[in-house]
């Protein structure tokens, strides 16, 4: 077996842009774990080092103080795309011991075996970005077939299945109702109901885990007349609100507050889409914000296949049910329209009658009308006051990402025109 695990970024984590802006590939959610999460699951008491893009390193390192990021291994390491959902069929595979060689799907790396002859020319790769094939020399190639993250509506569509999955590997034997449960609280098969300490379920509210495990972690509310039918999760201090109604395959991160409709979707954690509207197929990253009535819609008039705009150019996604896509530190207004497959960058805000653009770069503000550069020394102002109200300080690693992100974006703005605004952006 390896003496160390690295989980590594390759290039295609542009695919999966705005919401890897802002974090590596695999620290991405999917079910009730981050993908980095449900990998190191299954190679427990295995050092862990981390691989990222340059810009992002302090940040992960910040994060994981006592974790080497951009640094090989000793020794035998093996190495795991970052974009891979992991489950124990892929982990008995590399579990197996073997010579080095790199396992591909299509040509995609998945995985790789890497002695200490060999770690030595990864270094450098490993130092100045994404790893590709190239990146591992010449060493021996085999097939590995395996469906890895590839878009953000690829999260949505394996959230349910990761969610099953999840709960019966974090669930297991343990006592399953710890929180407060009131009188008049539903819960519909109950055995497949984790609550945990700290949490509330108030009167005439209804877990439905008839079709799917919910999740419901610590010090969480579930204000009265709210619904949640599973498979489900609500992570840690989140707050679901009175009435709200959250349908099957919907993971609600950390320190969320969420009402109205939402259907299938990712809401990464520290977020807020607390008022009626619908959210469906989505997936919103940290520190959003969504104005009262927000909608979004999720499938076309037509039935037919939605396409995305990545990258600069549409992609059929294959599915007839794909929402909004969200970047960190965006924000809607009230009454809000979102069209079916629409994409929204770091740090917008969108707002104004009529559906905005499909696709709208980082930093932007504005809407349907016209879109303007949203000021960064602005947009820095009110990152922090939002992260303030939440009792977390923005460090000077995530500021330099929002550096960073604003100047890697440039491109976008200007190629649609985007201004400089000359009125107050308040």
């Amino acid at each position: 077996m390896a003496d160390s695990l690295c989980i590594f970024e390759d290039d295609h984590f542009a695919n999966l842009l705005p919401l890897t802006y802002c974090r590596p590939v695999y620290d991405l959610r999917c079910g009730m774990t981050t993908l980095r999460e449900k990998i190191v699951r299954l190679f427990p008491g295995i050092p862990v080092h981390l691989h990222c893009r340059p810009y992002l390193a302090d940040l992960v390192r910040e994060q994981n103080p006592r974790t080497p990021v951009n640094a090989g291994g000793p020794r035998r390491t093996l190495f795991i795309n970052g974009r891979v959902i992991a489950h124990e069929a892929l982990a008995k595979k590399l579990r197996l011991k073997g010579n080095d060689v790199v396992l591909l799907s299509g040509d995609t790396v998945v995985a790789a075996r890497v002695s200490d002859a060999n770690l030595g020319a990864l270094a450098s790769a490993m130092e100045s970005g994404p790893l590709s094939v190239e990146s591992f020399g010449g060493l021996p190639r085999d097939v590995m077939e395996e469906q890895l993250v590839g878009y953000p509506w690829d999260l949505i569509g394996m959230n349910g299945q990761a969610l099953v999955s999840d709960f019966s590997a974090l669930v297991g034997k343990k006592k399953r109702l710890r929180g407060k449960i009131y009188p008049g609280a539903d819960l519909l098969a109950r055995k497949d109901i984790f609550i945990d300490a700290g949490s509330r379920i108030k009167p005439g509210s209804v877990l439905d885990a008839e079709n799917g495990p919910i999740y419901v972690g610590k010090n969480v509310t579930v204000f009265p007349h709210a619904m949640i039918e599973g498979p489900a999760f609500v992570g840690e201090g989140s707050a679901i609100k009175a009435g709200a109604k959250i349908y099957e395959n919907t993971s609600i991160g950390e320190v969320c507050k969420v009402g109205g409709e939402v259907e299938a979707s990712i809401i990464h954690a520290y977020a807020n889409k607390q008022h009626d509207g619908f959210l469906g197929h989505s997936y919103l990253g940290m520190w959003v914000n969504l104005g009262a009535d927000t909608n979004n819609s999720d499938l076309k008039n037509n039935y037919g296949n939605v396409k995305v705009f990545i990258n600069g150019a549409p992609v059929d996604s294959g599915s007839k049910f794909v929402g909004l896509t969200m970047g960190d530190h965006s924000k809607s207004g009230i009454n809000t329209m979102f069209n079916t497959g629409t994409v929204v960058g770091v740090s917008c805000n969108v707002f104004g009658a009529d559906f905005p653009p499909k696709y709208i770069p980082s930093f932007c503000w504005g809407g349907a009308k016209s879109l303007e550069v949203y000021d960064l020394e602005k947009a820095l102002e009110v990152a922090r006051r939002v992260m303030a109200r939440r009792k977390h300080s923005m460090s000077d690693s995530e500021e330099a990402v929002f550096h960073a992100v604003f100047g890697l974006t440039k491109g976008e703005r200007e190629s649609i025109g985007a201004k400089r605004m000359t009125r107050p952006q308040d």
